[in-house]
């Protein structure tokens, strides 16, 4: 059953359309991965969708009823983590957790027992009585996932939640929400496209303002296989340029240099093999080749190919 809805919305800021005309839906119990180059609409969908910004044009409904005619008590049924978590480091973890207890009308025994299970689920145990501000980055996402289930939220909205942290930090964060979004539905915003094949079961993929992708992620990893990279490491002039130039490579990475030798990603159509073409290219510019290597294509090379032209700042 369908719990969130987006109909033609669109929200404007000044000459600057942030959300052009999107539409889809997500039903209970998915974790939906929304993703987009920096600039694409996320922040600003996900911000529309928990009310802190209205639409300029279109309609959203939750559970069926417009969030405009819902108000007040759509906001008790949505969790939102946004992307700058925003907590107060001088109070204790546990005052925090109270605080926001109480902005959500929890009192008593209720609040009690959500305090609990926000707690347990997120694993804080161990910092309930430090101060925040003391916190690693690991630690004081964990206690802003607290505060956005603490409800018992329908719908968690979650805003990069794993940026800036280390890898570690990242598997920690990616299995929670892997628990949480076994009983509640989970929308997703994230950079690192790993996270999505792990966590998500679906995808959406928003660039300008304007869904470019949406559908199961294994169908999405299964519409790049249409394309592959080649790895290409070597000491000469112009290389990315060069290579760039053959018939059938769709893009070329930002050229790294290490030790005098170029490295270079080209995403190219998995239907032909260019490798023979790029070696022989090599000894025709008197290149020394270090690496020329050949992988299936990716989740990473879909978003590129539906991203690279014209994308946002």
């Amino acid at each position: 059953m369908t719990l969130l809805t987006l109909e033609n919305v669109t929200k404007r800021y000044d000459r600057v359309t942030a959300v052009d005309d999107v539409s889809f839906t997500v039903d209970r119990g998915q974790v939906v991965g929304f993703l987009g180059p920096n600039g694409a609409g996320k922040s600003t969908t996900m911000r529309m969708i928990t009310q802190y910004h209205e639409p300029d044009s279109g309609r959203i409904t939750f559970d069926g009823v417009p969030l405009a005619e819902a108000g007040r008590e759509a906001k008790r049924r949505v969790g939102y983590l946004p992307e700058n978590n925003p907590l107060y480091p001088d109070m204790l973890v546990s005052e925090y957790i109270e605080f926001i207890a109480r902005l959500r009308g929890l009192a008593g025994d209720e609040r009690i027992r959500s305090t609990d299970e926000a707690v347990a689920a997120t694993d804080i145990e161990t910092v309930f009585y430090r101060p925040v501000g003391e916190l690693s980055k690991g630690y004081k996402q964990r206690v802003g996932l607290a505060a956005a289930i603490l409800h018992r939220p329908d719908l968690l909205v979650l805003d990069e939640p794993t940026e800036g942290l280390d890898p570690n930090q990242r598997v920690e964060i990616r299995r929670l929400i892997n628990a949480l979004g076994h009983d509640r539905t989970v929308l997703l915003s994230t950079h690192v496209l790993s996270e999505v094949q792990h966590t998500c079961s679906r995808l959406l993929i928003i660039n300008r303002g304007k869904i470019a992708a949406d559908g199961p992620v294994d169908d999405l990893v299964t519409r790049a296989g249409g394309l592959a990279r080649i790895s290409v490491e070597a000491v000469g002039q112009q290389i990315a340029e060069r290579l760039g130039a053959l018939d059938g490579v769709r893009d070329v990475s930002a050229p790294i240099e290490v030790d005098g030798r170029v490295k270079v990603t080209l995403t190219v159509s998995a239907d032909r093999d260019l490798r023979p073409e790029i070696f022989l290219l090599a000894a025709a510019q008197g290149w020394k080749l270090y690496e020329l290597h050949q992988e299936a294509g990716s989740l990473e090379d879909l978003f590129r190919q539906l991203t690279a032209v014209g994308e946002a700042a």
